[in-house]
C-alpha cells in the first residue's frame, strides 16, 4: 500500500514542463560534477600525503644524523625540506588555485544550469531513477526518511 508520502519530496521532482531528456543531460552535468569533487577530495589527500611524508622525512633525517651521516641529513635538508612540490607552490597553493578557479567555475556552471532547467533542483535525475527501482511499500524502499512522512 503506497501512501501520499510515497514517492520523492518536492525538492526532488521533476519540474513542470521539463522533459526526460532534459533532465538526463543536466543530470549528465551534475555527475560529472561530482567527478570533480571526488578529484577535489583527491588534491586535498595530495596535500595531506605531502605534509605526512616532510614530517616522516624530518624524523628520518634526525635519524639519519644520528647515525653518523649528518652531511646527507644536510644535504636533503638543503634539496627538498621547503621545496615547491610544482613551480612556486606548495600544495596548500595548488588547492588555493584550483579552488578559486576551475573548481569554482565549474560549480557555479553546473548550480546555473540546474536552476535554469530544474528551478534549482538537485538529483532530480537520481530521484527519477530511484522510484524506477525501489519497491513501493517494501521496508528499507521507502522514498524518504521516516522524519519526512510525520
Amino acid at each position: 500500500m503506497t501512501s501520499p508520502h510515497d514517492g520523492p519530496d518536492e525538492a526532488h521532482t521533476v519540474p513542470d514542463g521539463v522533459s526526460d531528456e532534459l533532465v538526463a543531460a543536466v543530470g549528465g552535468v551534475t555527475a560529472s560534477f561530482e567527478v570533480i569533487e571526488h578529484a577535489r577530495g583527491m588534491l586535498y589527500a595530495f596535500h595531506r600525503l605531502i605534509g605526512r611524508a616532510d614530517k616522516e622525512l624530518a624524523g628520518a633525517l634526525d635519524q639519519l644524523e644520528a647515525a653518523g651521516r649528518p652531511d646527507l641529513a644536510d644535504a636533503l635538508r638543503t634539496e627538498i625540506v621547503g621545496r615547491n612540490v610544482l613551480d612556486g607552490r606548495w600544495t596548500f597553493q595548488v588547492i588555493e588555485e584550483f579552488d578559486s578557479g576551475y573548481y569554482a567555475a565549474f560549480a557555479d556552471a553546473e548550480r546555473s544550469v540546474r536552476e535554469a532547467t530544474m528551478g534549482g533542483r538537485r538529483h532530480v535525475f537520481e530521484a527519477q531513477l530511484k522510484e524506477r527501482e525501489r519497491t513501493p511499500g517494501r521496508p528499507g524502499h521507502e522514498a524518504r526518511p521516516a522524519a519526512a512522512h510525520e
